[in-house]
């Protein structure tokens, strides 16, 4: 089965179909403004596993991430988390890529920043206008959408429905209110950087002074927002790449006005396919930096781990809404934990004196096949991932079974599994099976096992005094010691 897609450009699923062997990927990246958080994560982890598998298919994957670090909201964090709009830009790159590397991302081929391409932004700008696509109007630059003929033909939005899209400053210098800049002309606008300041932030007049501007033929300014994706993935990638990933509320204006810019300067198709990733939401809204109803990536890595936190973002499928819940993650907190001991007692049985050549279990080799040809299928429909990891939760059972119910063990089985496991969970998925440590509450069982170890001991020596000890201090700790005829059982009192 080849690999499907759901392009947006066309709005129906197609057969992915690269010129070659070699996959050119753009993920629109994040504003450098605010933490990253669970929302931002789900567009990253999902474009991680797409990377993983078009790998795992055999292509050569160059995928290109930007950082927007010229912004009217980096500049309202001056003085909060930077001396200047450059200086938080910087600090919240940094923590992104700690929160990327947290999360077992792997990492992108470049990851370029606006604040690196202002001289080919400004030459995008030259040639639009160059070509009558663009106007110069009181030092700023605008498209003129009336002279791009498919203009909509993503978000299927007709011209004459648009609202516009600047503030009324903007309209007066504009031909028609649809129409976007492309430079802006002057300094930050104190209005937007007033809107987005927080109370430990320094004062708007203050901030707005270390805003950076640049030299254009236009007279000094600033890019606008949507050329300056244009400008990178063409850079980065060629005039036409393959894949462009992105949220779903980025599909208007954003990706619109990408595709105008880009295929106006260069006159080639711009990406071929679209693939936008469903929004997270917590209490029926979008989880966002600006309503502040987020749980950054860092509370959730720290609380939780990055296994449980990749397991809940691809527990639904990359286009589909996702709701947060400290309870849905609870359970895929869980449902990590059982993938990762069935794991690690295939790894322990493998390799222990009772794993057998001779040993031959066909329902789990029947399942470790049919994990492999799921798990395959699912990924190749649209990089399903909610199939793919139920496929290694219904291997996982079997492993189990086979384990409890043998007394010898299926080695060739057995090793299958892992290396199944390690293939499609690991390196697909982005999953570290086996490598992180313990739980609190797995060590502390593993403590309680090891005195009642020593207190047997004991008992067994003749020491019933100190054994009595044990158990009594124990108890004091809120773990009741019952002896039975197949040995000592413990009940931790909650």
């Amino acid at each position: 089965m080849t690999l499907r897609v759901t392009n947006t450009l066309s709005g129906e699923r197609e057969p992915f179909e690269p010129d070659g062997d070699e996959v050119l990927l753009y993920l629109c990246g994040l504003t450098t403004s605010d933490p990253a958080h669970l929302g931002h994560a789900r567009t990253w982890v999902h474009t991680d596993v797409m990377h993983r598998w078009l790998e795992h298919l055999g292509y050569d994957v160059q995928h290109v991430e930007n950082f927007t670090d010229v912004n009217e909201k980096i500049v309202a964090r001056v003085g909060a988390d930077g001396e200047s709009e450059y200086d938080v830009g910087r600090h919240y790159i940094s923590e992104f890529l700690r929160d990327m590397r947290s999360l077992n991302l792997k990492r992108a081929t470049v990851y370029p920043k606006v604040t690196e391409h202002i001289d080919d932004i400004i030459s995008m700008v030259e040639t639009l206008i160059d070509k009558g696509y663009a106007y110069e109007s009181n030092g700023s630059v605008y498209f003129d959408v009336a002279e791009f003929d498919e203009y909509g033909k993503l978000s299927n939005q007709q011209l004459e429905e648009m609202e516009s899209q600047a503030d009324p400053d903007e309209r007066a210098e504009k031909k028609r209110a649809a129409d976007f800049a492309l430079w802006k002309a002057g300094d930050v606008d104190t209005t937007t950087v007033e809107e987005n300041r927080r109370d430990d932030a320094a004062p708007v007049t203050d901030a707005c002074e270390t805003a950076m501007t640049w030299d254009s033929p236009w007279g000094e300014g600033r890019p606008g927002w949507h050329i300056e994706c244009s400008v990178m993935s063409t850079k980065h990638l060629d005039t036409t790449f393959d894949i462009h990933v992105a949220g779903e509320d980025l599909v208007f204006p954003h990706n619109e006005n990408e595709i105008a810019q880009a295929e106006a300067a260069h006159g080639e198709q711009f990406a071929r396919y679209w693939l936008h990733v469903g929004l997270l939401e917590t209490e029926g809204e979008k989880m966002s930096s600006s309503l502040r109803n987020y749980f950054t990536v860092e509370n959730a890595i720290e609380e939780f781990g990055p296994n449980p936190i990749r397991t809940f973002l691809l527990s639904t499928t990359y286009s589909e809404k996702q709701t947060y819940s400290e309870a849905t993650l609870n359970e895929c907190l869980e449902r990590w934990d059982r993938l990762d001991r069935s794991y690690r007692r295939a790894v322990e049985t493998a390799d222990s004196p009772e794993a057998a050549t001779t040993v031959v279990d066909d329902e789990l080799r029947d399942a470790v096949e049919s994990c492999e040809a799921t798990f395959t299928e699912a990924m190749n429909d649209d990089f399903n991932t909610r199939k793919a990891i139920s496929a290694l939760d219904s291997l996982a059972g079997v492993i189990n079974s086979h384990i409890d119910s043998s007394e010898e063990y299926d080695y060739q089985g057995l090793r299958q599994s892992i290396e199944l496991f390690e293939m499609l969970g690991g390196d697909v998925l982005g999953l570290s099976f086996g490598s992180e440590p313990e739980s609190d509450i797995e060590i502390a069982e593993d403590l309680i096992e090891l005195i009642l170890g020593i207190r047997e001991a004991e008992r067994e020596a003749g020491n019933y005094t100190r054994a009595d000890e044990l158990r009594d201090e124990l108890e004091e700790l809120g773990i009741s010691v019952q002896d039975t005829d197949n040995g000592p059982v413990y009940e931790i009192e909650q």
